[in-house]
C-alpha cells in the first residue's frame, strides 16, 4: 500500500531530525539552533497527520488497523494515532528537573489532554455501535426476494454513510493528535 511506503519514508527521516535533536542537545547547542531543529521536527509531524489524513479518506481501516507499526507500537494506538497524554507521561520523565510553574503547565495539558480524548473515544464508540447496529439489523431472507434485497441494500447504503462519517471523524482527531506537541516547548 502507499501509506505504508509513504510511512517508511517518514520514519526514515524523523529518525534522521531525532538524532540531530539528540547531537544537538548533547553538544549544548544554542537556544536558536535548538528552537530551528525543533520547528523541522514539527513540521514533519505536520506532514504525517497529512499523509493519515489522505489514507483516512481512501482506507480508514487500514489506518485504524495499524499494520504498517510494529506489533509493540500498535499496543499504543489510538484512533490512527498516539494517545497525546501517553506522550506527556513518556516525556516528562525524560525532560530535566522542571521548575514549579513548568510542572503545572505539564499537569494542566495532560489533564486537558486526557479530557480531550476520553470525549473522542466516547464519540468513537457511538460511532462503531451506530454502524453495528446498522448492519445488525435485518438480513437477507432465504428467499431473495426484492423486497429483501432493497432492505439490504438500504442497509447497506446507511452502513457506507457512517464509514463515510467514520473518515470524518478519524479526519478530525488527526489535528488533536498533534495538538499538545506545540506546548512542549513553552513548557
Amino acid at each position: 500500500m502507499t501509506f505504508d511506503v509513504e510511512y517508511g519514508r517518514w520514519l526514515e527521516e524523523h529518525n534522521r531530525q531525532i538524532n540531530e535533536l539528540r547531537m544537538a542537545v548533547n553538544s549544548h547547542a544554542g537556544d536558536a539552533e535548538l528552537r530551528i531543529i525543533v520547528d523541522g521536527v514539527m513540521a514533519h509531524y505536520d506532514e504525517i497527520f497529512r499523509l493519515k489524513s489522505n489514507v483516512a479518506k481512501a482506507d480508514v481501516f487500514h489506518l485504524l488497523s495499524g499494520m504498517w507499526k510494529t506489533p509493540a507500537e500498535r499496543c499504543f494506538l489510538w484512533l490512527g494515532g498516539f494517545r497525546s497524554s501517553e506522550l506527556l507521561k513518556l516525556l516528562v520523565n525524560h525532560l530535566e528537573p522542571l521548575t514549579e510553574q513548568q510542572l503545572v503547565g505539564v499537569s494542566n495539558l495532560q489533564q486537558s489532554s486526557q479530557q480531550a480524548e476520553d470525549a473522542l473515544s466516547q464519540g468513537m464508540e457511538a460511532l462503531q455501535q451506530s454502524l453495528s447496529e446498522t448492519l445488525s439489523t435485518g438480513s437477507l431472507g432465504s428467499s431473495g426476494s426484492t423486497g429483501n434485497v432493497a432492505n439490504y441494500m438500504g442497509q447497506m447504503a446507511m452502513a457506507m454513510g457512517k464509514l463515510g462519517t467514520l473518515e470524518g471523524f478519524i479526519c478530525q482527531v488527526m489535528p488533536f493528535l498533534f495538538s499538545s506537541i506545540p506546548f512542549l516547548p513553552i513548557i
